[in-house]
């Protein structure tokens, strides 16, 4: 079972998404095990008071090393092979390529999430290392945390059901994924493609290939250009919608 701890201030943040849809069916079938750690347990000081006034100045308040370094070295005796990774807008950007590995890492992972101005250097020491979510700056890392554990839980064996789910998905080639159709055939004059509807497998599987290299082509230019493709990806590419 893969354990996902959270460190963080406000547990509460937590409640409502892992008791819902597939996160909490995971916990249910006992293939994630989710723990929210409340940060202020490990304070010494009658206000439980877990951040201060930064050294040399300056706006904001810094979290304290004690209770993080506390919380940290606690959630490693009772998961001793965890990894510890502190959520922060400076870490490595987090990937679906990131989210597979880390779903492998047993027995589990340890995700501290910062708040006001930063956290104190010090804690550095105590985690393996960052991770972030994204060019952009959230009032703490409660919610990039919780991003991660859906990410990561839904890619354990068994949460999905069909295994081909996570299999096919944006992102796992480096390809943005093909586009859906369901019933009704036609919706305010826009018809589902008629290769959808033919029942032929094999030019459905190319059309869906084609619509996704096209997809990241036009919409994500960053991650096309760091595409390699193979020769048949080469010819379809060269194709036309209607040759396929």
């Amino acid at each position: 079972m893969l354990t996902l701890n959270v460190v963080t201030l406000f547990p509460e943040w937590f409640a409502g998404p892992l008791a819902t849809s597939i996160l909490a069916r995971a916990a249910k079938q006992g293939l994630v095990r989710y723990r929210i750690v409340q940060l202020r347990d490990f304070t010494h000081d009658r206000h439980h008071t877990v951040d201060d006034a930064p050294y040399g100045g300056g706006a904001g308040m810094v979290m304290k090393v004690e209770p993080l370094a506390g919380a940290i070295e606690a959630a490693r005796a009772e998961l001793p092979g965890a990894k510890v990774l502190l959520m922060s807008p400076r870490g490595p950007l987090f990937t679906q390529a990131t989210a597979r590995e880390l779903s492998r890492h047993e027995p589990g992972l340890v995700l501290v999430c910062g708040r006001y101005e930063g956290v104190d250097e010090r804690v550095m020491a105590s985690v393996d290392g960052e991770l972030s979510v994204g060019d952009f700056v959230l009032t703490g890392g409660e919610l990039a945390a919780l991003a991660v554990v859906d990410a990561v839980a839904r890619l354990v064996p068994g949460v999905l059901g069909n295994e081909a789910s996570s299999v096919a998905e944006s992102f796992e080639e480096g390809l943005l994924e093909h586009p859906h159709y369901t019933r009704p055939p036609v919706f305010r004059g826009a018809e589902v493609p008629a290769v959808l509807q033919s029942g032929d497998h094999a030019r459905i599987a190319r059309w869906r290939r084609w619509k996704a290299i096209k997809l990241t082509q036009e919409r994500r230019p960053d991650l096309f250009a760091r595409l390699e493709f193979s020769k048949a990806d080469q010819k379809l590419l060269a194709r036309e919608e209607e040759a396929l």
